[in-house]
């Protein structure tokens, strides 16, 4: 996948801005004070749905009703931020949304789902299964199966970085968390598209190091469920807190 252009970026931003504005950064004096550096936050829990998954959802959705105007509607798998976004996007668009959730996913992530009017399906015992089924579930009703990356998604969360990037002054370092990939492509879109030298830093959970370990390799390595032991986390290269 290409990374999106600035002029890309910014026709995502009308799409986004149509629904909501921009969302605020701030540095905050006492997680300056403990990080002994100058620190800005980006607040994207600002945003209608509390999470900048709903940013890609809009430039997708917008998108996908242009390419298929007849789309009855679409499906997607989710723990929760992802169906958010999906379910809010899909209703402004006129499309019925099914959002598949594994069994025992969090309450109120349910709840805000169902708040958006989506059809909720629990299946399955972890993401994986929920995706799978998801996608069955999706040709079956003719439906387009929203992933959890594509180049929409990109374009929608790169809106975000640009704001953050124009915004604040000059940033060193920016962490961004890196889940399936479209927050921190984003991120990268933007900084190359404004020609800045900032380093970005995909953070993940220690409990699913895949992408830290596929990156150190230079090839997709697989992670076991859960690193018990410390041996693991030492190969890992993670730090378990005692």
């Amino acid at each position: 996948m290409t990374l999106p252009s600035l002029e890309e970026i910014r026709a995502a931003q009308t799409v986004v801005y149509r629904h909501m504005p921009a969302t605020p950064q701030y540095t905050w004096p006492l997680l300056n004070e403990r990080l002994q550096a100058e620190t800005w936050v980006k607040h994207e829990n600002h945003s209608p749905v509390g999470a900048f998954k709903l940013r890609g959802a809009l430039v997708y959705m917008d998108w996908l009703t242009h390419a298929q105007p007849d789309l009855p509607g679409v499906v997607a798998a989710t723990r929760g931020n992802h169906g958010q976004g999906v379910g809010m996007a899909a209703r402004l668009s006129g499309l019925w949304a099914v959002i598949v959730v594994p069994y025992g996913n969090s309450k109120d992530k349910n709840r805000a789902m169902l708040a958006q009017g989506v059809e909720l399906v629990e299946h399955g015992q972890d993401f994986q299964e929920s995706l799978e089924f998801a996608c069955r579930l999706a040709e079956v009703r003719g439906f387009a199966m929203v992933d959890s990356f594509h180049e929409r998604l990109v374009m929608g969360t790169a809106t975000y970085a640009l704001e953050f990037f124009q915004a604040a002054p000059a940033l060193d370092t920016v962490y961004v968390p890196i889940g399936l990939g479209s927050s921190i492509c984003g991120v990268s879109a933007a900084r190359n598209a404004l020609g800045l030298k900032t380093e970005i830093v995909g953070v993940v959970s220690a409990m699913s190091p895949s992408y830290s370990l596929s990156f150190k390799q230079r090839k997709v390595v697989e992670a076991r469920r859960s690193l018990q032991s410390r041996t693991d986390w030492h190969a890992a290269g993670l730090t378990r807190r005692q």
